[in-house]
């Protein structure tokens, strides 16, 4: 890992690559442009320009001020293939909708869906670059570590997590036929059960933004309890109250905790409840997957939490949050009424 960077929180980024956050590299390209910075410095005086660049920001004169040349460049690939694999998702998206749209192969609806989706990739961009500036920011009163504001990347997060479960479901919706089930008592309050837990699935990982921006993921490594406490002393030491929900690093990992802890409990009960209805057999796996994945997640996030957060491991808890979101919606999709 490159000198001055540290460890951080279990941020789930989907569509876009996972090493910015972890490798704290985000800062290191201190402008945007949509095509200009597609080409990467090539020669020694080019490199040298660039790592001034970054010289004049708060990241360096903080925190990396000893930073070499050949260090530089690392960070700055991580931010530069993440960059890149996001215009990559974006021609993706675009391309093949133009395609499609061209050929005449979208209905009405589809057409509606698929310029939404167009938007949110565009807009997640651009929400990218937003987020990133609130890092480069002077801030005089502030001797701090430089991070981007937390606000800026539980709403770049969001976004990211609309636009993969749009997708998905847009999929899903295509490709699986739809169960002709018997609309019982049951399976009402099953699919809103279903509903309901997937919603807070989506809420528990954006709350990971927050554990991400703040670094709280370093603030407790213990389990169950939070060193000492079940409830610890400066859980509400900010004032007024509402910032510790937002800013207290304390607060933001007790949050996430208690939302990973009664996802995992919404979880067991759904797959409980589940095992009173007659499914049929591609719904009960859906079930039982979710179960098992929030397990594996569950382990992967205690794990995470007591080794001090290593960045293979918060990857992986990264990647298992959007493996327990796609299996809710997976399950959503199972239960979806068949139209009259």
């Amino acid at each position: 890992m490159p000198k001055g960077s540290r460890p951080s929180g279990n941020e789930l980024c989907p569509l876009v690559s996972l090493p910015p956050r972890l490798t704290e590299s985000g800062l290191s390209m201190v402008d945007w442009h949509l095509v200009k910075e597609m080409k990467p410095p090539r020669t020694q005086q080019e490199w040298e320009a660039e790592f001034q660049k970054y010289q004049q920001f708060p990241e360096f004169k903080i925190l990396n001020h000893d930073m070499t040349l050949t260090e530089f460049k690392f960070i700055w690939y991580m931010e530069y293939s993440h960059r890149m694999w996001g215009r990559v998702v974006g021609l993706a998206y675009v391309l093949p909708a133009a395609y499609f749209w061209r050929r005449g192969w979208l209905n009405r609806p589809m057409k509606g869906c698929v310029l939404a989706l167009c938007g949110l990739v565009c807009f997640q961009g651009l929400l990218g670059w937003y987020m990133v500036k609130s890092g480069l920011e002077e801030k005089p009163d502030s001797y701090d570590i430089p991070r981007v504001s937390q606000y800026r990347l539980a709403a770049h997060l969001g976004s990211a997590l609309v636009l993969f479960s749009a997708s998905l479901w847009t999929g899903l919706s295509l490709l699986l036929p739809r169960h002709k089930l018997p609309e019982t008592h049951q399976l009402i309050r099953l699919r809103q059960f279903a509903h309901g837990t997937t919603a807070l699935i989506f809420l528990t990982a954006l709350s990971g933004a927050f554990v991400a921006g703040l670094d709280a993921g370093l603030v407790y490594n213990s389990f169950p309890k939070m060193g000492e406490r079940w409830i610890p002393d400066d859980l509400l030491a900010f004032s007024p109250m509402l910032r510790n929900i937002f800013e207290n690093p304390t607060t933001v990992q007790f949050d996430h905790r208690i939302l990973g802890i009664s996802s995992f409990a919404a979880i067991t009960a759904l797959y409980l409840f589940s095992r009173r209805i007659p499914l049929p057999r591609r719904t009960r796996m859906a079930v039982t997957s979710l179960l098992a994945v929030a397990c594996m997640q569950v382990a992967l996030g205690i794990g995470t939490l007591l080794l001090y957060v290593p960045t293979p491991l918060a990857a992986t808890h990264q990647s298992g949050s959007l493996a327990l979101l796609s299996t809710a919606l997976w399950l959503m999709s199972e239960l979806r009424r068949v139209p009259k």
